[in-house]
């Protein structure tokens, strides 16, 4: 109930954000999660691979239109 209520807050967070602004949160929450998972798993280390991982989530998921638009030639 508790994962529950937070991920409708986070998602209600969001309603006014900038569709930039959503996307690198988006990375950024998505990043976190696996670099906690992979750190764990690789270093031992869930907190240094959750600050990795949602830095460059959130800087992927800023950047993605822009790698979407090289993608596709545009």
């Amino acid at each position: 109930a508790v994962l529950l209520l937070t991920a409708v807050m986070a998602l209600a967070g969001c309603a006014n954000m900038s569709p930039t602004g959503q996307r690198a949160l988006s990375g950024g929450a998505i990043g976190a999660a696996g670099g906690a998972v992979l750190g764990t798993v690789a270093a031992g280390n869930p907190a240094v691979g959750a600050a990795v991982g949602g830095a460059v989530g959130a800087g992927v998921g800023a950047a993605l239109p822009q790698i979407e638009n090289s993608l596709n030639g545009n």
